[in-house]
Order: C-alpha cells, then sequence, then structure tokens
C-alpha cells in the first residue's frame, strides 16, 4: 500500500536567486516493492506540490512571468471545455472554419493548452478556433482510454453543433491524451461511400440532431471526422506503444524487476488507465485495448481514421523524459533512434534537433503482418500496425535547458512559469500546421 510520511523539516537558507517553497507531505513507494526509485517518485510528488503552491501565491507577492493574453483573444466556457478565438474574427462575416481539439494528458486540465491555444490563435486568428477539452480531468483520466475517449468524442459532437460554419478538424493532445484523441477519432470516422446513402455511418454515435443531414450532403465525398474533414493529427510525448516495453518507461531506470513490478500494480495508481499503459487489460477476453488500436476492428475503425488526417505527427522527447521514453513516443523501433551525431541545433526552433518526415510509397513498400501475426513481440505488432500509414516524426531535447528535468511538461509549455523553454517547439508545430 501507499504511506504517507512527513520529512525532516528544511532549515538550510536558500542561496541567491532561489525560493525556499515549504513541502509537508513526502509519498513513499517501499511497500510497493520499489525502494530504489522512492527518491524519484518522491521528487515527482514534490514538484507538483511545488507548482501548486507557486501557483496559489502568483497573485500576491510572487508574479508570474506568464504573458497575459491579448485582449482580442476569447476563452469561452462551453461544450465542456473552453473555446479560444479571436473575437475580431469571430464577430466578422466570414469566421474561422478550421477547429483544433487539444487533449490533456494522465492528471490533467485544459488549462494544460492554455499558451500554445493562445499562441495559435494570435498567429492565425481567422484560420482557427480552439477548443480544450475539459472532460477528461483530473481523476477522470484513470477511467481508462476507451472511457475517456467515449467522452471526448461526445464533446467533439456537441461543440461541432455548437460551431456551424467548422469544416475542418484537427487534434494536439500530449501524454495519455494521445491515446485518447485516437480512441476518439475511430468512433468519430465516417466512410465517405456511406454519407451519401444514409448520412450517418455504422460506426457513427447516435448523433440525433447533432449534425444535420444538410451539412453531410454538402460535404465532398471524403471520409470525415464528426462531419469535418480531417487536416492534422499531432501528439507530445504519447506513449503510443504502451509503458510496458524496456525503458519505455524511464522513471524506472530500465530495471527489468521494477519494470516487471510496475506493470503488475500501474492500476494501483493510474485505475483502468494504468492497465491500458501496460498491456495488461482483458476485457471479456480481449486482446489489451493498445493493441486492438493499433488496425480496423468491425466497430471501431481507429487506422481508417487516422489514415483521413492529411498529416500526423509525432513529437517525442529523446531524453529526460522521465514518463515516456523515446521509442514509443516516437513509434520506432531501437535501431530506428537517430544517433546521437545526427542531432542539429536549428536557431530558431533550438530544442527541434531532428525531423523524420515518412513517404506514402515507403510504408507501402512494406510488409504489415497484423491480423494472425506470429510474433509474440507486441511492442512490434504495434509498431507495424501504426506504421501502416505515414508519420512525420520530431524529435526534442532539453538537454541544455534548466527545464531539462521536466521535460514532460516543458515540450508542451504546460506551466509557462516552469516550461517556457518548450515554446520553440510549440511555435515549431503552429509554423508547420496545415490549415
Amino acid at each position: 500500500m501507499i504511506a504517507a510520511i512527513s520529512p525532516p523539516s528544511r532549515t538550510s537558507t536558500p542561496g541567491p536567486g532561489r525560493l525556499r517553497i515549504p513541502t509537508r507531505h513526502s509519498v513513499r513507494f517501499c511497500n510497493l516493492g520499489f525502494p530504489l526509485w522512492t527518491r524519484k517518485l518522491n521528487w515527482l510528488y514534490h514538484e507538483r506540490m511545488q507548482m501548486s503552491w507557486v501557483r496559489s501565491t502568483s497573485g500576491g507577492w510572487f508574479k508570474s512571468t506568464e504573458p497575459p493574453p491579448e485582449p482580442r483573444i476569447k476563452v469561452e466556457e462551453d461544450s465542456g471545455g473552453q473555446d479560444v478565438f479571436n473575437a475580431d474574427a469571430m464577430n466578422s462575416k466570414v469566421s474561422p472554419e478550421h477547429l483544433v481539439i487539444m487533449v490533456n494528458g494522465l492528471i490533467g486540465s485544459a488549462a494544460d493548452w492554455r499558451f500554445a491555444a493562445e499562441q495559435f490563435v494570435k498567429k492565425l486568428p481567422d484560420k482557427v478556433i480552439v477548443h480544450r477539452s475539459q472532460c477528461n480531468y483530473s481523476k477522470l483520466t484513470f477511467d481508462g482510454v476507451d472511457m475517456m475517449g467515449e467522452r471526448l468524442a461526445q464533446e467533439i459532437l456537441r461543440v461541432v453543433k455548437l460551431r456551424p460554419d467548422v469544416r475542418k478538424i484537427s487534434f494536439v493532445a500530449h501524454s495519455l491524451g494521445g491515446l485518447v484523441a485516437r480512441y476518439a477519432v475511430g468512433r468519430l470516422y465516417e466512410h465517405s461511400s456511406k454519407l451519401g446513402q444514409s448520412g450517418l455511418n455504422a460506426n457513427s454515435l447516435n448523433l440525433g440532431d447533432t449534425i444535420s443531414s444538410i451539412q453531410y450532403l454538402e460535404q465532398p465525398c471524403e471520409d470525415r471526422i464528426a462531419g469535418l474533414e480531417p487536416m492534422n493529427f499531432i501528439t507530445f510525448a504519447t506513449p503510443h506503444l504502451g509503458s510496458r516495453g524496456h525503458k519505455q518507461l524511464p522513471l524506472l531506470g530500465g530495471l527489468p524487476f521494477l519494470e516487471e513490478r510496475a506493470s503488475q500494480t500501474a492500476h494501483l495508481v493510474a485505475g483502468r488507465s494504468g492497465k491500458h499503459l501496460f498491456l495488461t487489460d482483458s476485457d471479456e477476453g480481449k486482446p489489451p485495448l493498445l493493441l486492438r488500436m493499433v488496425d480496423d476492428g468491425d466497430d471501431l475503425k481507429f487506422i481508417s481514421a487516422l489514415r483521413a488526417f492529411k498529416r500526423r505527427v509525432a513529437y517525442a522527447n529523446a531524453n529526460y523524459d522521465h514518463m515516456v521514453g523515446w521509442r514509443t513516443s516516437s513509434i520506432r523501433r531501437q535501431n530506428e533512434l537517430p544517433e546521437s551525431n545526427l542531432l542539429v541545433i536549428d536557431e530558431k526552433y533550438p530544442h527541434v534537433v531532428y525531423i523524420e518526415r515518412e513517404t506514402t510509397k515507403k510504408i507501402q513498400n512494406q510488409a504489415f503482418p497484423i491480423a494472425g501475426a506470429q510474433t509474440t513481440d507486441i511492442e512490434e505488432v504495434m509498431i507495424q500496425g501504426l506504421t501502416q500509414v505515414p508519420w512525420e516524426r520530431v524529435d526534442v531535447s532539453f538537454q541544455k535547458s534548466k527545464q531539462r528535468y521536466v521535460a514532460h511538461n516543458t515540450i508542451q509549455v504546460k506551466s509557462y512559469w516552469f516550461n517556457s523553454d518548450g515554446r520553440d517547439v510549440v511555435f515549431h508545430m503552429i509554423d508547420n500546421f496545415l490549415i
């Protein structure tokens, strides 16, 4: 079990330029059989407590360096989330037609994407409306990828109903949110061959009057996500291959016995989501959910939905990400990871160190023995399944940054005060966004 203890009080005087932040609690995982990584887990716990404390005092004697939003950028609470848009553009005759859905990760919230959403609207004021999803926040992220995906799909349908002018849709997701987004698009996928016949796909949710049949008939004969044209599907530090493999959860230091114990006890920490991440779920005797999500099923077309997007991009931390390994976030085998001497520094995007663009031709020349695969390597099966469609891979390194130890959050600028060095990664994403 998890026991809480109180650490000895700090008596040292903080050095110049340092804050003395009080901490009252610590968490030890020794009784779970993890004595060697107690310090790391305690450090992560203290970091979260310190962030909460700094935020609570930022309105008083401590001033945050987070830039205030421009007056024209408006945030509207709606549809279970927050819509971010340019007020002038929304009041014009031609309002933005591109809906960007932002999805948070484990124990996250809509606030995690605040900086990126505002930069989107600032750079593309007449092009995009950004919706920061709020249906899966805090402890709701323990409910499992499938349940979270269902909630996200329902939320998106409500947003589309309230924004009848939107015609395109893109997804930007962090960490676990990338898996949730992949599940949701599989639920929302509609094939063109059925749009003109019945208006709704058998794979769709019970839409009712959520999206009018007229809107369907006006759409060109192409695949749709929630009735809209799919454009960009972008993930940041998402464990696409799960956390079960060697060094896929770097926090464990690559020690086999800790990785084995973590897979057995993950559900105690993260509920059903923990089971999904470590591929230990077997609902109704079915294969693990993440394994099913690398191909089309009878009712959910996961790969067809991903293929419908014009671009699929995986941003991955090459180092210092304690929560998600490089292989799983970039959907690569170990021998496919770039060599350290190939990593370069871009003056405009100093933390983007490697970009790999995969062509459709390269994908078509590969074999994908997914159905009835003979290999017992689950990770290999997932790689083969997900790479049926081309991905752009963008490798990120905060090795020379003071914020490198929180790289998992810095890559998305979760909190500007703690993660501002990830600005260039967000700008890289926006500058290459397909409108």
